[in-house]
């Protein structure tokens, strides 16, 4: 109540009148307008000491790699621009929030100083912040100038109707001169020239944030480029991530076929051979007796084959193998609980590790759905888009699925992320349900 009787007679907050400004209007009042400005004015006396060491480093250091003193003073010089390329990481955060990884550490073979010295002249970091230290004086030192004498000219002129008495009562002149020559001189001293100085100063003032911001942009990428991991250390990091989640995946299954073992088919089966030994004992007593336990063990040792046939059918079925994705969905489908169509528009088939990969994604989605979704109807969807194969499950269940929730899901998108694989999940509460899997496409053979 107290909030509507506010707004109602026009008393607002100053966060919902800044909210109501439009954003060219509050840019230049803007925390971060200000904090790339104040980045911009550090670059400069910064850079200014990156470039000094950098080079007196590296000149010193080549002019005594005739002897073995250039080897190590070239060394401390990169392994001192590693460390200005962490108080540079650290500033563009702080004022840029720009969050970049720390580069991937010195990779010593062997200890002592040799080994560090080895490492530091060997990584493609130590190089990378060189190059920083050099290129990035001359850009500080244009986006200095530009960013200051943007701010202040804008701000100067705007506020030229507050200060522009100072020229007649201490320069001696009428106001700010525009032109003046010998002979003639103009002035900005009359209420409409004043007036539009200070627009052209808004105007200034307007553009100047965004100008910086253009201006940071260039330091953002320098930044991230120079300063942050390479692609390649990157792509190694993925990759030991992604061969420890599929180290993790084939643990847990095999620790799945383990128990179901343990727990289904090894348990029938020592049962099996308990009433089979019964029976055999029996055999010349009550051969009555015996042959009802044979019949027993008969339907026993059906149920034990075909615990074993779904075992089989979790790992890899042999519909997959002998006929593909196409006749292997349909399979799933028919044994969900609700009537599925699947269609599957393939010219060939993929690799073997794709298909098996697709067939259990597709097979954990349509189980996910037969327990929680609450769906009459799914369609399965897969189709091959350049390199990439497409799975797309939709049902018209009750929606929420999350793979932030530690479900299934999550596990499903940890194994897609092992191959370079997508899943997307477009599941709003009340439904529908919509998740899409891309895998990347490595064909085997042509169908048919």
């Amino acid at each position: 109540m107290a909030t509507d009787y506010g707004q109602s007679y026009g008393f607002l907050d100053e966060g919902t009148r800044r909210r109501r400004l439009p954003m060219g209007l509050r840019a230049p009042f803007e925390g971060r307008a200000w904090r790339e400005f104040g980045y911009v004015l550090l670059s400069l006396p910064i850079s200014i000491v990156l470039f000094t060491y950098a080079v007196t480093m590296v000149a010193v250091g080549a002019g005594l790699l005739v002897t073995f003193l250039g080897i190590p003073v070239l060394a401390a010089g990169l392994a001192g621009c590693r460390g200005f390329g962490a108080m540079e990481r650290a500033r563009a955060r702080g004022l840029l929030g720009l969050e970049v990884a720390d580069p991937e550490p010195l990779r010593m073979r062997g200890n002592g100083f040799l080994a560090w010295m080895g490492a530091v002249l060997k990584s493609g970091t130590s190089w990378r912040t060189l190059l920083y230290s050099v290129i990035h004086l001359p850009w500080s030192v244009f986006s200095f100038v530009v960013a200051v004498n943007f701010w202040a000219y804008g701000w100067a002129l705007l506020t030229y109707p507050l200060w522009f008495w100072l020229f007649p009562v201490y320069g001696g002149q009428d106001g700010l001169q525009l032109y003046g020559d010998e002979t003639h001189h103009i002035y900005l001293d009359n209420p409409f020239e004043i007036g539009v100085t200070a627009l052209v100063g808004l105007l200034f003032t307007l553009a100047t944030p965004w100008i910086v911001r253009a201006l940071t942009m260039v330091d953002r990428v320098m930044v991230h480029g120079l300063l942050g991991p390479s692609r390649l250390a990157t792509r190694v990091v993925e990759l030991e991530s992604d061969r420890g989640v599929v180290v993790d995946t084939a643990a847990a299954d095999l620790r799945r076929i383990e128990r179901d073992l343990h727990d289904g088919a090894q348990a029938r089966l020592v049962a099996l051979a308990m009433d089979l030994g019964l029976a055999k004992e029996k055999l010349t007593e009550d051969p009555e007796a015996a042959a009802r336990m044979v019949d027993e063990a008969h339907g026993e040792v059906k149920t034990a084959l075909q615990e074993l046939r779904d075992l089989a059918r979790g790992i890899h079925p042999a519909v997959l193998t002998d006929r593909g994705l196409d006749a292997a969905l349909s399979a799933v489908a028919s044994r969900c609980t609700v009537s599925v169509q699947v269609e599957v528009d393939l010219v060939e088939r993929p690799a073997p590790a794709i298909e098996g990969i697709a067939y259990f994604t597709v097979s954990e989605l349509l189980q996910n759905i037969s327990k929680h979704s609450r769906a009459t109807w799914a369609a399965v969807d897969v189709w091959r888009v350049e390199n990439r194969l497409m799975l797309q499950v939709v049902d018209n269940g009750v929606g929420g699925a999350d793979t932030a929730a530690g479900s299934g899901l999550a596990g499903l998108t940890e194994r897609l992320d092992a191959v370079d694989g997508i899943l997307v999940v477009d599941s709003p509460v009340g439904g529908p349900t919509r998740i899409t899997a891309e895998l990347p496409w490595r064909g085997e053979r042509a169908l048919g």
